[in-house]
């Protein structure tokens, strides 16, 4: 049985409290990613929340936020988690039922990476679980 430690990607960008809604906007362009963790510092990497890009749109410009607006104001606290012992099918699971891409991967509070439902696909991983979550998370976001 495979696990999220072996597909997911280690030591993600992140951002702390201290950056702001712009530095978010040009670490999400830099590392072709829409899913930003925010963490307390780099030493000890305590998870707090996280940044979509769609939290950007969303509580950030279009909510009329200057790109200086501190990280927390845009920030989602509610975060799912997994472990990186978990199961790539369990973490497939989640996705669907929960409706979302991506999901922290932690060791306690301290965040150790992100896996998302590109790398379940990617790697040939629960194709059909995998597929099947991206297509109910599209679906419920058209309407």
């Amino acid at each position: 049985m495979k696990t999220v430690k072996e597909v997911m990607t280690m030591e993600p960008v992140a951002v702390t409290l201290q950056d702001n809604v712009y530095e978010v906007a040009v670490k999400m362009r830099d590392h072709d990613t829409g899913f930003i963790p925010v963490i307390d510092n780099e030493e000890d990497k305590t998870l707090l929340g996280v940044i979509t890009d769609r939290d950007l749109v969303i509580r950030g410009y279009a909510a009329k936020h200057p790109g200086s607006t501190a990280v927390e104001k845009v920030m989602s606290r509610e975060i799912q988690t997994v472990s990186e012992n978990t199961s790539v099918d369990e973490a497939a699971e989640l996705m669907s039922s929960r409706q979302i891409r991506r999901l922290a991967v932690t060791s306690g509070q301290k965040l150790i990476g992100v896996v998302s439902i590109g790398d379940l696909a990617v790697r040939n991983i629960f194709v059909d679980e995998a597929g099947e979550a991206l297509h109910d998370i599209s679906q419920q976001h058209l309407h």
